[in-house]
């Protein structure tokens, strides 16, 4: 039984058995994954996971419960665990307030994606990369295959989801103890294209025995890579872009949104929810659709759930919880990478960032630490590693006055988390060039 079926078949039992007077929303949850983990270039443990869960939602008067199941497969099995779950919910909703910013959606939606591009075989994926690796320190995790997501509710709403998605997260020590990170994820495995990703891992790697190249603090011309822009959007993604936040004033992009402040006008973000691994619509039942968040460096939409919506009068647009973005998109400049180091003459080129965190919400100011793979350039050249350092600034200069480019090729990195299940997020990005980094110790 595919899990569309199985699904479908369970959206069919609970709607003959509720109530005249009950609703609900049905969300379905599910992976089929390879996970292969490398040690010292050599695979140490790889394994297998099917699993699908539903997350089960009951209303009745406003007030409403909810629990999660984990499915086994067998039809019969698994109607019976629903039915237990539906008598406990009614029990439970007896027992609780209603809920004044419960917003359900009445509306009988259909969507339907399936990107079912196929998947390389993870044989081939282990031997290009035990070639690549071969007398180097490799440590890293190899995970791949389909996610599956689906709604329904007892109003007609029906959504189903597939991606099929690989994600190659790794470093490469070097004896010293110190480690370039990097990442390759898509829909489609590139021989050529993880080659010469790999190669710039390894290449930097070499630069990693010399002597560090001490600096004091103050302000430098930097170079921050993809994954290193990713950190620091990730903050903003910390309600910069949430109704909630910014209708309570907490949010870091307050300024940006009370068009007290602007960005860069070569920065423009997307909610980019077609073509990416996450679903067109949310586990409360909303469709989702691409979003503008912030064009040429204005704001513009924002991100809205079903209970922002009830309690600010807003119209909901598929946010989850949170109110963060899940497919985020940053369109790339005219920097091309083969010229980044030219262009950044003498100054930082930072591959990651760590530990962030905000020193000043209000203002959207950021602190945070450089780690792996961050070296000294002078004159368009890679001199030496630089040690751990602190860096403080505002996301309105590092994506305002002192943007100076963005890269034409974008890097499309995906949540490497796997706690409970393989998640959905992604993030494509650009590499920029700042006129000034300020490094605090």
């Amino acid at each position: 039984m595919s899990h569309q079926t199985q699904f479908t078949a369970l959206v069919d039992w609970l709607q003959g058995a509720i109530g005249r007077q009950e609703r609900f929303t049905l969300s379905y949850n599910a992976e089929a994954s390879d996970f292969i983990r490398f040690n010292h270039g050599k695979v140490r443990q790889a394994g297998h996971v099917q699993q699908a869960s539903v997350y089960f939602k009951l209303i009745e008067d406003a007030r409403h419960a909810d629990l999660n199941l984990t499915l086994s497969g067998d039809e019969a099995v698994d109607r019976q665990r629903l039915g237990e779950a539906l008598h406990q919910l009614r029990e439970t909703l007896t027992l609780l307030p209603v809920d004044p910013y419960l917003l359900l959606n009445d509306e009988a939606w259909q969507s339907s994606n399936v990107l079912d591009v196929p998947l390389p075989d993870s044989a081939h994926v282990v031997e290009q990369i035990a070639q690549l690796s071969e007398g180097l320190d490799l440590v890293g995790i190899y995970a791949a295959g389909p996610i599956y997501r689906g709604f329904a509710s007892s109003n007609g709403a029906r959504g189903w989801h597939q991606a099929n998605s690989f994600n190659f997260d790794w470093s490469l020590f070097h004896q010293n103890g110190q480690a370039v990170k990097a990442n390759y994820a898509g829909h489609e495995w590139n021989d050529e294209v993880f080659s010469k990703r790999f190669a710039l891992a390894r290449e930097q790697l070499a630069f990693l025995g010399q002597p560090s190249h001490t600096l004091a603090p103050g302000q430098y011309r930097a170079y921050l890579a993809p994954a290193a822009l990713e950190e620091v959007l990730g903050m903003l993604c910390w309600g910069g872009f949430s109704a909630q936040s910014l209708a309570d004033k907490t949010s870091p992009l307050q300024r940006l949104y009370d068009g007290q402040a602007s960005l860069n006008p070569l920065v423009s973000l997307d909610e980019q929810v077609s073509g990416s691994l996450s679903p067109a619509f949310s586990s409360e039942g909303y469709p989702r659709s691409d979003l503008s968040l912030v064009v040429a460096g204005a704001a513009k939409d924002r991100l809205i759930d079903s209970r922002s919506a009830a309690e600010y009068d807003l119209t909901a647009n598929g946010a989850g919880w949170g109110e963060s973005p899940s497919a985020l998109n940053m369109h790339g400049g005219s920097l091309a990478l083969d010229d980044v180091l030219k262009e950044l003459g003498t100054g930082l080129y930072i591959s990651n960032l760590w530990y962030l965190n905000f020193s000043d919400r209000a203002a959207g100011r950021i602190t945070g630490m450089t780690r792996f793979a961050t070296f000294w350039v002078e004159d368009g050249k890679i001199e030496a590693p630089v040690s751990t350092m602190r860096f403080d600034d505002s996301i309105f200069s590092l994506l305002g006055g002192a943007l100076e480019q963005l890269t034409t090729e974008r890097e499309l990195i995906l949540s490497a988390s796997t706690y409970s299940q393989r998640q959905t997020a992604s993030n494509l990005l650009p590499g920029a060039l700042l006129s000034r980094l300020t490094l605090t110790l």
